[in-house]
């Protein structure tokens, strides 16, 4: 319970502290925000009532059928027939691009033609110091080896101990 007498929030003062802004009470203005509590969650933005509504999750899918939209682009382009969208030149060309608009209103291109998060295109990467591309150039090199097999050192062993001891038995049959 927080004492009457004593100065918490700046809502206690009511409008003077508005009022020594006004009036160029630069002092008045000082002693004020000085008597305020130090501890910013007493301030009174923080002791807002809260809200007895619950909050309900909406969904993509929910505003898109609410506000009428278009599906969504797609990130990359999946498969050849989406590659006539970006053929756009000679509309261009025409001076149609109301109708470019309008076509990518209806059945939006694709974003960009890789679906590949990791590729950074070459006007980007020349762009950067010659030590980030050679870290680049050495990355994409190391992901394109292939994995290395692995190697069981116990099996192998045993299989030329096991030739060994074939080949001592083979020779000790054909001395004799």
């Amino acid at each position: 319970m927080i004492d009457n007498n004593l100065l918490v929030h700046e809502l206690q003062l009511g409008e003077k502290l508005n009022q020594s802004i006004v009036q160029e009470r630069r002092s008045d203005f000082d002693l004020m925000l000085a008597m305020l509590t130090q501890d910013v969650r007493d301030h009174s933005q923080f002791l807002l009532p809260e809200s007895q509504q619950p909050l309900t999750q909406t969904t993509d899918s929910a505003l898109r059928k609410a506000f009428e939209l278009a599906p969504p682009a797609r990130l990359a382009v999946t498969d050849l027939t989406d590659l006539s969208g970006f053929n756009q030149a000679q509309l261009i060309e025409q001076g149609k691009l109301a109708q470019i608009h309008l076509q990518d209103a209806l059945q939006p291109t694709p974003l960009a033609l890789r679906n590949d998060k990791k590729h950074i295109q070459h006007e980007v990467l020349t762009n950067t110091s010659v030590h980030c591309q050679q870290k680049h150039h050495e990355k994409s090199v190391e992901q394109n080896k292939s994995p290395r097999l692995d190697f069981n050192a116990t099996g192998w062993l045993n299989a030329i101990k096991s030739a060994r001891v074939q080949s001592e038995v083979s020779s000790h049959y054909s001395m004799a």
